[in-house]
């Protein structure tokens, strides 16, 4: 036996060397034309013999430093499957969420099977042979995978399971994706000068959702069932011709859950979170450029609307720069201080118009803006209308159903004796969520502290009972004060009036008495 495997292994080393020898006396003794012409027909002769195809997917393709978005979609979708299939893997760290990710190792390969169909995917790399310095990783390594199939199922893989890779691993990104909490600030260009705002962003980690939201569950339904309607409608609006956003406008005094709503939105949708600060771009240039570099399934917030910039008197800007021209023309320092104060806000109206549903606004898809407001009645109608601002929500005070949430939030209770003194006065009081939350806050672990925080709760609707009752009878009394004081002017202009119109009297008899002298002494007769 093991004669036989001796002379095995000498017979297929004495091949291999005739073989070398036979390529190495072509390669030497033949043109390399004909060497041309023989191996492209041998080529030829082997692609009818090989039944295999093989497709290549690239991880940078056109633009350089952008990834391509089929090589991100087939490493997702070759996660799982690498770690129960593959023999050699390796493993990558998320930065943001500090978690392992394996995936098969160089040249390695792994078998998938979709609907009775085997395919063989390769994970490969390719180095350079001379080292040299790129700022861009594709000319120093280039990675990519192959897609190995039976040629008889070319339509099925090029027309099914293609689509079937690229859906589920953009699927699989976006469960996995870590959200993100973007802003905007002054930030610097390459060389380092000044590049004007860019966004920064942290990990999005708040943990407010709907079923934690102070309000009524029935507007609660009603907000979410508008929110999903909008994630599955990317048809639906480019069927109807607009653009794939939708803008809401939350309205209500403060402490009422303006930014836990918005943040409650991301959560429910698995959106990042822009926050746009308006007083910190330059013109409506950047803001045009920021909104462009946004990504899909986004919301962009822009807190306090009213106060961020003085847009709703901007109608009017003709007549404010000639009176301006005219102040500014005898000094020069005032001109100066003056033009830098006007760099701070050059985002105009208009600016702000286009930026929500002008063209621009429709570079991208899946976007949702938000305003939020203390003073709704500030804002122009312009910014306002439908269209722009899709749906507005009011967030109102805190009432029976939405302190019921509260109470099982901070207290994990669902009733208790003292609801229905709380149901009454929360009914005849104006409380904001958030002072209704800070009385629930627990101060201890003791089992009785649940009743002490209501009861807590109960004294300050009290007291603000009482207080919203003084302050009422303060403003009736100042009212009827200056109902009085109008009364009492009205009362002065009328004796005025009076005592001008006798005036008047008396000075046209007097008038009279000496025309009629006049003509007299003149012997004048008519």
């Amino acid at each position: 036996m093991m004669m036989m495997k001796g002379e095995m292994w000498s017979n297929l080393g004495s091949t291999m060397a005739a073989i070398m020898f036979t390529y190495a006396m072509f390669r030497q003794y033949f043109p390399p034309q004909v060497q041309d012409y023989i191996f492209r027909y041998s080529k030829k002769l082997s692609n009818l013999l090989y039944p295999y195809i093989h497709v290549t997917f690239d991880e940078y393709t056109g633009e350089r430093m952008k990834k391509s978005e089929a090589f991100s979609a087939i490493q997702n979708y070759l996660s799982d499957k690498s770690s129960s299939n593959a023999k050699r893997l390796k493993a990558d760290v998320i930065k943001d969420s500090q978690s392992l990710v394996l995936s098969m190792d160089y040249n390695e390969e792994i078998t998938d099977e979709f609907d009775g169909v085997k395919l063989w995917w390769s994970a490969n790399r390719s180095t350079p042979k001379t080292q040299q310095f790129s700022f861009y990783p594709a000319a120093d390594e280039k990675r990519f995978y192959v897609l190995k199939f039976h040629k008889r199922d070319r339509e099925f893989v090029t027309g099914t399971y293609l689509k079937h890779v690229m859906k589920q691993g953009k699927a699989i990104a976006a469960d996995n994706r870590q959200r993100k909490l973007y802003s905007n600030g002054a930030g610097q260009s390459f060389h380092g000068s000044r590049g004007g705002t860019t966004w920064t962003h942290v990990s999005f980690e708040h943990p407010a959702t709907f079923e934690t939201l102070a309000m009524d569950e029935k507007k609660k339904n009603e907000i979410k069932k508008d929110l999903l309607k909008f994630s599955n409608g990317k048809d639906y609006y480019a069927k109807v011709g607009k653009a794939w956003k939708r803008g809401y406008l939350l309205y209500g005094p403060p402490g009422t859950g303006k930014s836990t709503m918005v943040a409650a939105m991301a959560n429910f949708l698995n959106y990042d979170v822009y926050d746009l600060e308006l007083t910190t771009v330059k013109n409506n240039v950047e803001l045009r450029r920021l909104l462009i570099e946004t990504s899909n399934k986004s919301i962009i917030v822009i807190e306090d609307i009213d106060c961020s910039l003085d847009l709703t008197g901007q109608r009017e800007g003709k007549k404010k720069k000639k009176e301006e021209k005219s102040e500014e023309g005898t000094d020069p320092i005032s001109a100066m201080s003056k033009n830098e104060e006007r760099k701070e806000s050059e985002v105009t109206l208009s600016g702000l118009l286009n930026f929500i549903d002008g063209i621009w606004s429709a570079c991208g898809g899946e976007r949702i803006i938000v305003f939020t407001t203390n003073h709704v009645e500030k804002l122009d109608p312009a910014l306002i209308r439908r269209g722009r601002m899709d749906k507005h929500i009011e967030m109102s005070y805190c009432r029976f159903e939405a302190f019921k949430v509260l109470a099982k939030n901070y207290l994990d209770i669902d009733s208790h004796p003292l609801f229905g003194e709380i149901e009454r006065l929360l009914g005849e009081t104006d409380m904001t969520p958030a002072d209704v939350a800070e009385n629930l806050m627990l101060k201890s672990d003791d089992d009785e502290e649940d009743e002490a925080c209501l009861e807590s709760l109960i004294e300050a609707l009290k007291a603000a009972k009482e207080e919203a009752k003084k302050k009422a009878e303060e403003e009736a009394r100042l009212k009827a004060e200056k109902e009085e004081k109008e009364k009492e002017k009205e009362a002065e202009a009328e004796a005025e009036a009076e005592k001008e119109q006798e005036q008047c009297v008396k000075e046209n008899g007097k008038l009279e008495a000496i025309s009629a002298k006049e003509v007299k002494e003149n012997g004048v007769v008519h």
